[in-house]
Protein backbone atom coordinates (compact mmCIF):
# COMPACT_ATOMS: atom_id res chain seq x y z
CA UNK A 1 0.00 0.00 0.00
CA UNK A 2 1.35 3.43 -0.96
CA UNK A 3 1.28 6.46 1.32
CA UNK A 4 -0.96 8.26 -1.19
CA UNK A 5 -3.59 5.54 -0.70
CA UNK A 6 -3.44 6.05 3.06
CA UNK A 7 -3.89 9.80 2.59
CA UNK A 8 -7.03 9.21 0.55
CA UNK A 9 -8.41 6.87 3.21
CA UNK A 10 -7.65 9.40 5.95
CA UNK A 11 -9.34 12.22 4.06
CA UNK A 12 -12.41 10.09 3.48
CA UNK A 13 -12.64 9.36 7.18
CA UNK A 14 -11.49 12.59 8.82
CA UNK A 15 -12.07 15.28 6.22
CA UNK A 16 -9.75 17.65 4.41
CA UNK A 17 -7.23 18.42 7.16
CA UNK A 18 -4.01 20.08 5.96
CA UNK A 19 -1.61 17.39 4.75
CA UNK A 20 1.11 17.00 2.17
CA UNK A 21 2.93 14.07 0.60
CA UNK A 22 6.71 14.43 0.81
CA UNK A 23 9.17 12.54 -1.37
CA UNK A 24 12.86 11.80 -1.05
CA UNK A 25 13.66 13.26 -4.48
CA UNK A 26 11.56 16.43 -4.17
CA UNK A 27 12.60 19.46 -2.07
CA UNK A 28 10.01 21.05 0.17
CA UNK A 29 11.36 24.58 -0.12
CA UNK A 30 12.24 24.72 3.59
CA UNK A 31 15.67 24.86 5.16
CA UNK A 32 16.82 21.74 7.03
CA UNK A 33 15.80 21.71 10.70
CA UNK A 34 16.58 19.30 13.51
CA UNK A 35 13.58 18.70 15.77
CA UNK A 36 15.43 17.52 18.92
CA UNK A 37 14.80 13.87 18.06
CA UNK A 38 18.28 12.81 16.92
CA UNK A 39 19.77 10.06 19.04
CA UNK A 40 22.96 9.58 17.00
CA UNK A 41 24.36 11.40 13.97
CA UNK A 42 27.28 9.46 12.51
CA UNK A 43 29.04 9.22 9.18
CA UNK A 44 27.14 6.10 8.16
CA UNK A 45 23.76 6.23 9.91
CA UNK A 46 21.32 8.56 11.63
CA UNK A 47 19.28 7.33 14.61
CA UNK A 48 15.95 8.98 15.44
CA UNK A 49 14.36 8.58 18.87
CA UNK A 50 11.02 6.80 18.77
CA UNK A 51 9.72 8.27 22.04
CA UNK A 52 8.88 6.46 25.24
CA UNK A 53 11.15 5.95 28.23
CA UNK A 54 12.80 9.35 27.77
CA UNK A 55 12.83 9.59 31.56
CA UNK A 56 14.78 6.34 31.92
CA UNK A 57 17.35 6.77 34.67
CA UNK A 58 15.39 9.37 36.62
CA UNK A 59 14.57 6.91 39.41
CA UNK A 60 18.23 5.94 39.69
CA UNK A 61 19.20 9.60 39.77
CA UNK A 62 16.74 10.51 42.51
CA UNK A 63 17.40 7.48 44.73
CA UNK A 64 21.12 7.54 43.96
CA UNK A 65 21.38 11.08 45.32
CA UNK A 66 19.55 9.81 48.39
CA UNK A 67 22.19 7.11 48.71
CA UNK A 68 24.98 9.70 48.49
CA UNK A 69 23.24 11.71 51.21
CA UNK A 70 23.15 8.63 53.44
CA UNK A 71 26.89 8.08 52.86
CA UNK A 72 27.61 11.70 53.81
CA UNK A 73 25.63 11.26 57.01
CA UNK A 74 27.58 8.08 57.77
CA UNK A 75 30.84 9.96 57.20
CA UNK A 76 29.78 12.66 59.65
CA UNK A 77 28.94 10.01 62.24
CA UNK A 78 32.32 8.32 61.76
CA UNK A 79 34.17 11.63 62.15
CA UNK A 80 32.24 12.30 65.34
CA UNK A 81 33.25 8.91 66.71
CA UNK A 82 29.79 7.34 66.51
CA UNK A 83 29.90 4.11 64.49
CA UNK A 84 26.52 2.70 65.49
CA UNK A 85 24.43 1.81 62.46
CA UNK A 86 27.18 2.63 59.95
CA UNK A 87 26.97 -0.77 58.26
CA UNK A 88 23.20 -0.44 57.92
CA UNK A 89 23.65 3.02 56.40
CA UNK A 90 26.20 1.78 53.86
CA UNK A 91 23.95 -1.12 52.84
CA UNK A 92 20.99 1.26 52.49
CA UNK A 93 23.04 3.69 50.39
CA UNK A 94 24.20 0.89 48.08
CA UNK A 95 20.66 -0.45 47.73
CA UNK A 96 19.29 3.00 46.86
CA UNK A 97 21.62 3.08 43.84
CA UNK A 98 22.16 -0.53 42.78
CA UNK A 99 18.55 -1.75 42.80
CA UNK A 100 17.03 1.00 40.60
CA UNK A 101 20.17 1.03 38.39
CA UNK A 102 19.91 -2.68 37.62
CA UNK A 103 16.15 -2.44 37.10
CA UNK A 104 16.41 0.47 34.66
CA UNK A 105 19.44 -0.74 32.69
CA UNK A 106 18.19 -4.31 32.23
CA UNK A 107 14.87 -3.25 30.74
CA UNK A 108 15.34 -2.69 27.00
CA UNK A 109 14.81 0.77 25.56
CA UNK A 110 12.76 1.18 22.37
CA UNK A 111 15.13 0.93 19.43
CA UNK A 112 15.50 4.09 17.33
CA UNK A 113 14.58 4.53 13.68
CA UNK A 114 17.76 4.09 11.64
CA UNK A 115 18.57 5.90 8.40
CA UNK A 116 21.48 4.07 6.76
CA UNK A 117 23.46 6.23 4.31
CA UNK A 118 25.60 3.35 3.05
CA UNK A 119 22.72 1.21 1.82
CA UNK A 120 20.19 4.08 1.59
CA UNK A 121 17.63 2.33 3.76
CA UNK A 122 15.42 2.92 6.78
CA UNK A 123 15.11 0.34 9.58
CA UNK A 124 12.47 0.12 12.30
CA UNK A 125 11.92 -2.44 15.05
CA UNK A 126 8.35 -3.17 16.13
CA UNK A 127 8.00 -5.67 18.98
CA UNK A 128 11.08 -7.54 17.81
CA UNK A 129 9.97 -7.59 14.15
CA UNK A 130 12.18 -5.84 11.59
CA UNK A 131 10.56 -3.36 9.20
CA UNK A 132 12.41 -1.51 6.47
CA UNK A 133 12.09 0.73 3.44
CA UNK A 134 14.52 1.81 0.73
CA UNK A 135 15.24 5.53 0.85
CA UNK A 136 15.05 5.97 -2.91
CA UNK A 137 11.38 6.41 -3.71
CA UNK A 138 10.30 6.70 -0.08
CA UNK A 139 7.31 8.88 0.73
CA UNK A 140 6.30 10.64 3.93
CA UNK A 141 2.93 11.91 5.07
CA UNK A 142 2.97 15.25 6.89
CA UNK A 143 -0.35 16.30 8.38
CA UNK A 144 -1.41 19.22 10.53
CA UNK A 145 -4.23 19.08 13.07
CA UNK A 146 -5.53 21.00 16.08
CA UNK A 147 -6.12 19.56 19.55
CA UNK A 148 -8.67 21.47 21.63
CA UNK A 149 -8.82 21.22 25.41
CA UNK A 150 -11.20 22.84 27.92
CA UNK A 151 -8.34 24.65 29.68
CA UNK A 152 -5.70 25.05 26.96
CA UNK A 153 -7.78 26.03 23.95
CA UNK A 154 -6.59 25.00 20.51
CA UNK A 155 -3.05 23.64 20.09
CA UNK A 156 -1.64 23.16 16.62
CA UNK A 157 0.25 19.91 15.97
CA UNK A 158 1.82 18.29 12.95
CA UNK A 159 2.88 14.69 12.36
CA UNK A 160 5.44 13.24 9.97
CA UNK A 161 5.12 9.55 9.10
CA UNK A 162 6.79 7.12 6.72
CA UNK A 163 5.64 3.74 5.45
CA UNK A 164 7.80 0.69 6.22
CA UNK A 165 7.24 -2.99 5.41
CA UNK A 166 8.12 -6.05 7.43
CA UNK A 167 11.13 -7.98 6.20
CA UNK A 168 9.93 -10.97 4.19
CA UNK A 169 6.28 -9.86 4.37
CA UNK A 170 5.92 -6.86 2.03
CA UNK A 171 2.14 -6.76 2.52
CA UNK A 172 2.62 -6.18 6.26
CA UNK A 173 3.20 -2.43 6.54
CA UNK A 174 3.32 0.23 9.25
CA UNK A 175 3.13 4.01 9.31
CA UNK A 176 5.97 5.12 11.59
CA UNK A 177 5.96 8.56 13.18
CA UNK A 178 9.25 10.46 13.03
CA UNK A 179 9.01 12.12 16.43
CA UNK A 180 6.10 13.39 18.48
CA UNK A 181 3.68 15.79 16.74
CA UNK A 182 2.87 18.03 19.73
CA UNK A 183 3.60 21.72 19.26
CA UNK A 184 4.91 21.34 15.73
CA UNK A 185 3.73 22.91 12.49
CA UNK A 186 3.64 21.66 8.94
CA UNK A 187 6.51 24.01 8.10
CA UNK A 188 8.65 22.57 10.90
CA UNK A 189 8.01 19.00 9.75
CA UNK A 190 8.93 19.94 6.19
CA UNK A 191 12.16 21.38 7.55
CA UNK A 192 12.90 18.13 9.39
CA UNK A 193 12.22 16.17 6.20
CA UNK A 194 14.80 18.41 4.50
CA UNK A 195 17.20 17.53 7.32
CA UNK A 196 16.77 13.84 6.52
CA UNK A 197 17.10 14.47 2.78
CA UNK A 198 20.28 16.48 3.31
CA UNK A 199 21.77 13.73 5.47
CA UNK A 200 20.91 10.86 3.12
CA UNK A 201 21.80 12.64 -0.13
CA UNK A 202 24.52 15.13 0.82
CA UNK A 203 25.68 14.03 4.27
CA UNK A 204 26.95 13.30 6.69
CA UNK A 205 27.75 17.02 7.01
CA UNK A 206 25.88 19.78 5.23
CA UNK A 207 25.22 23.51 5.44
CA UNK A 208 22.06 25.50 6.23
CA UNK A 209 20.86 24.99 2.66
CA UNK A 210 21.25 21.21 2.77
CA UNK A 211 24.30 21.19 0.50
CA UNK A 212 27.29 18.97 1.24
CA UNK A 213 29.91 20.53 3.46
CA UNK A 214 33.33 19.37 4.59
CA UNK A 215 32.67 21.09 7.90
CA UNK A 216 30.33 19.75 10.56
CA UNK A 217 29.74 23.25 11.99
CA UNK A 218 26.09 23.65 10.97
CA UNK A 219 25.08 20.13 11.99
CA UNK A 220 26.84 20.43 15.34
CA UNK A 221 25.24 23.82 15.92
CA UNK A 222 21.75 22.45 15.32
CA UNK A 223 22.33 19.36 17.46
CA UNK A 224 23.78 21.43 20.31
CA UNK A 225 20.57 23.47 20.52
CA UNK A 226 19.10 20.55 22.48
CA UNK A 227 20.83 20.83 25.85
CA UNK A 228 20.83 17.88 28.21
CA UNK A 229 19.98 18.61 31.87
CA UNK A 230 23.65 18.21 32.83
CA UNK A 231 24.46 21.04 30.44
CA UNK A 232 22.25 23.56 32.23
CA UNK A 233 24.93 24.28 34.85
CA UNK A 234 27.61 25.02 32.25
CA UNK A 235 25.17 27.14 30.26
CA UNK A 236 24.25 29.23 33.32
CA UNK A 237 27.94 29.64 34.18
CA UNK A 238 28.61 30.84 30.63
CA UNK A 239 25.75 33.33 30.82
CA UNK A 240 27.10 34.75 34.08
CA UNK A 241 30.58 35.06 32.55
CA UNK A 242 29.13 36.92 29.55
CA UNK A 243 27.30 39.36 31.83
CA UNK A 244 30.48 39.89 33.84
CA UNK A 245 32.44 40.71 30.70
CA UNK A 246 29.72 43.01 29.35
CA UNK A 247 29.52 44.98 32.62
CA UNK A 248 33.29 44.94 33.19
CA UNK A 249 32.82 43.00 36.42
CA UNK A 250 30.55 45.56 38.08
CA UNK A 251 27.01 44.82 39.29
CA UNK A 252 26.60 42.00 36.80
CA UNK A 253 25.10 39.32 39.04
CA UNK A 254 21.30 39.33 39.38
CA UNK A 255 19.31 37.38 41.96
CA UNK A 256 17.81 35.21 39.22
CA UNK A 257 21.31 34.15 38.14
CA UNK A 258 22.13 33.11 41.69
CA UNK A 259 18.90 31.15 42.15
CA UNK A 260 19.20 29.38 38.79
CA UNK A 261 22.88 28.58 39.27
CA UNK A 262 22.34 27.11 42.73
CA UNK A 263 19.31 25.17 41.45
CA UNK A 264 21.27 23.65 38.57
CA UNK A 265 24.14 22.89 40.95
CA UNK A 266 21.76 21.15 43.36
CA UNK A 267 20.22 18.96 40.67
CA UNK A 268 23.45 18.25 38.75
CA UNK A 269 24.28 14.97 40.58
CA UNK A 270 20.77 13.62 39.97
CA UNK A 271 20.85 14.67 36.29
CA UNK A 272 24.29 13.11 35.85
CA UNK A 273 23.15 9.79 37.30
CA UNK A 274 20.02 9.89 35.14
CA UNK A 275 22.01 10.42 31.93
CA UNK A 276 24.61 7.82 32.93
CA UNK A 277 21.88 5.23 33.51
CA UNK A 278 20.12 6.12 30.26
CA UNK A 279 23.33 5.77 28.24
CA UNK A 280 24.06 2.35 29.76
CA UNK A 281 20.52 1.18 28.95
CA UNK A 282 20.86 2.53 25.40
CA UNK A 283 24.13 0.68 24.79
CA UNK A 284 22.62 -2.56 26.06
CA UNK A 285 19.58 -2.12 23.81
CA UNK A 286 21.71 -1.80 20.67
CA UNK A 287 22.46 -5.51 20.85
CA UNK A 288 18.80 -6.24 20.02
CA UNK A 289 19.22 -5.27 16.37
CA UNK A 290 19.52 -8.37 14.16
CA UNK A 291 22.86 -9.07 12.54
CA UNK A 292 21.46 -8.30 9.09
CA UNK A 293 21.14 -4.68 10.27
CA UNK A 294 24.24 -4.26 12.44
CA UNK A 295 26.59 -5.53 9.73
CA UNK A 296 25.19 -2.94 7.31
CA UNK A 297 25.93 -0.16 9.78
CA UNK A 298 29.63 -0.98 9.75
CA UNK A 299 31.99 1.02 7.48
CA UNK A 300 33.02 -2.14 5.61
CA UNK A 301 29.70 -3.99 5.86
CA UNK A 302 27.47 -5.22 3.03
CA UNK A 303 25.94 -2.59 0.77
CA UNK A 304 23.07 -4.70 -0.54
CA UNK A 305 19.65 -3.46 0.51
CA UNK A 306 17.19 -5.65 2.37
CA UNK A 307 14.84 -5.03 -0.54
CA UNK A 308 17.37 -6.65 -2.88
CA UNK A 309 17.61 -9.68 -0.60
CA UNK A 310 13.83 -10.02 -0.70
CA UNK A 311 13.87 -9.91 -4.49
CA UNK A 312 16.55 -12.61 -4.56
CA UNK A 313 14.11 -14.77 -2.59
CA UNK A 314 11.50 -14.22 -5.28
CA UNK A 315 9.27 -11.82 -3.36
CA UNK A 316 7.26 -9.32 -5.39
CA UNK A 317 8.56 -6.05 -3.92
Amino acid sequence: MAVSDLIQQARTRFGQSPSVLLRADEPTGEKPWEMFVTDEHTEHYLAIKTGGDSDRGMLTGALGVGGVTVLLMCSILILSGNTDGILTGVILAAALFVIPFLWETRRPLPLPILFNRRTREVYFDHNGKLYHSPWDGIQALAGEFVMVGPHTGGMRNASLEILVCRLGEPDNALLVSLGLPMGKTLQMQKGFWEWLRAYMDNGPWFDEHGQHSASDAYVKKMLSAHTNPTGFLAYRRQRIAEKKAANEGKNYLEWTDTVLYLGHLLFFPMNWLQEFTYNIAKRRSRNRWPRIVTERLQPNGPTTRLLDLERERGLDV
